[in-house]
């Protein structure tokens, strides 16, 4: 029988021939280009073999260091490496002061109110209008001093009737004894009745207490004159003036003339811990000082010594403290009354302790403690036991020597065993 005849069966076996040529091409263009970029290829991937082989090692160099440190290293000169596990080799950079021996006094401080230590309201004694005014404001007065006039006539006139009025008595007074002393005469002669020598002296009597009561109404009137020229009770600094010039004053007025402050000496009333009384009371009554000093708002200037002069009598339960009042050198008048003061009682001194810059002290879940430096320039923690603080330096009972250097700037970064480097001594 005759095959019939198939397309596709007819073109399968051309079709398995091309794509055998196909397949031996792109072999063919393979080779070629492998042989031609060879090279490159070959630099590329040592390169990268290199790279990757590099990092291993430094990755492995810290490891290997580390294991070598710990295997008992010796730090670097200079305690480059602190025996507290430091970082690396590297020391902290730090500032140090040094312990000493010194005398540190023994202060409190407290808030205190600078009070005058007399006050007075400067008022006229009689009523009239006011001619003058003697003073200016804010001036530092005497007591006796003259600082206002009041119109006088009124008072003249009246101590011109005053004397007049015994002008007349007194010379009732005189006829009255001479009759008493004719009388008496008389008497003595039987020639006049007793009881009209009793009437004449009883009249004599009578006209002497009128002339008493005439002379005490003339020392009235002067009194109430000299009230015209109004003078200062005490001696300090005024204040302004109330009153102008030609108004009529009265003695009732509450406000006065004007104000005046005693401030030299100048008195300051503070508070302080109830702890601190039985020490003050023992130096009280030996009579020993308690010196006081009074500083600005910002503790930086000086305004006043003085010193305490006396207590309160109780001790507030409120607050637990007891005031204290001291008496401050005003001489020339900077102080005023009711001013703000940071006051410095000064309780003892103690002598010949062991002190350390105050910024040296650091605290901790174990109490107060600074960082001493070593003699290999490493630091090591000493606890501390605080005392008194004066300005910039704390008293301490430590186990230091006078002469050691202890940390003061940068002990945020260490530890016991770190090692240092000191880049600034603090300067005494």
């Amino acid at each position: 029988m005759e095959k019939l005849f198939n397309p596709v069966n007819a073109q399968l076996p051309s079709q398995s021939g091309g794509v055998k040529w196909a397949l031996l091409s792109i072999l063919v263009v393979a080779a070629f280009a492998l042989t031609w970029f060879y090279p490159e290829i070959k630099n590329t991937l040592s390169a990268a073999w290199h790279s990757d082989k590099t990092a291993v090692t430094d990755e492995a160099a810290p490891k290997a260091n580390n294991s070598k440190s710990a295997g008992g290293g010796k730090p670097s000169k200079g305690g480059k490496e602190g025996k507290g596990g430091g970082e690396g080799s590297r020391s902290t950079p730090v500032s140090v002061g040094e312990v000493r021996l010194m005398d540190i006094r023994y202060s409190v401080q407290a808030a205190g109110t600078l009070v005058a230590l007399n006050t007075a309201v400067v008022r006229a004694k009689v009523d009239g209008e006011l001619k003058a005014l003697r003073f200016t404001e804010g001036q530092l007065v005497q007591a006796g001093q003259v600082l206002a006039e009041i119109d006088a006539r009124p008072f003249e006139a009246q101590l011109n009737q005053a004397q007049g009025q015994f002008a007349r008595d007194a010379a009732l007074l005189k006829n009255a004894e001479l009759d008493l002393q004719r009388y008496q005469d008389l008497l003595s002669k039987d020639a006049i009745a007793r009881q009209q020598v009793e009437t004449q002296a009883a009249l004599v009597r009578q006209l002497q207490g009128t002339v008493q009561a005439d002379q005490a109404q003339i020392d009235m009137a002067k009194l109430q004159l000299s009230y015209t020229r109004v003078t200062a009770p005490i001696s300090g600094r005024l204040g302004l003036k109330q009153v102008e010039l030609g108004s009529l004053v009265r003695s009732s007025d509450p406000n006065g003339l004007v104000n005046i402050t005693q401030t030299q000496p100048m008195s300051v009333v503070f508070s302080v811990p109830e702890m601190h009384v039985p020490l003050i009371m023992r130096k009280l009554k030996a009579g020993q000082a308690l010196p006081v000093e009074a500083w600005d708002r910002d503790q930086k200037i000086r305004l006043a010594q003085g010193r305490v002069s006396t207590t309160d009598n109780a001790i507030d339960v409120a607050t637990s403290t007891l005031r204290l009042k001291a008496t401050l050198d005003n001489r020339d008048g900077s102080l005023f009354p009711n001013q703000f003061a940071n006051i410095r009682l000064q309780l003892d001194t103690l002598k010949n302790v062991l002190a350390v810059p105050i910024q040296a002290v650091q605290r901790g879940a174990a109490g107060t403690f600074v960082y001493v430096v070593q003699a290999d320039n490493t630091v090591q923690v000493q606890t501390v036991q605080l005392e008194a603080v004066e300005g910039d330096w704390q008293a301490v009972k430590a186990d230091l020597k006078a002469g050691q250097q202890v940390v003061t700037d940068g002990a945020d970064r260490l530890r016991s065993g770190s090692g240092v480097e000191v880049v600034k001594a603090r300067k005494p």
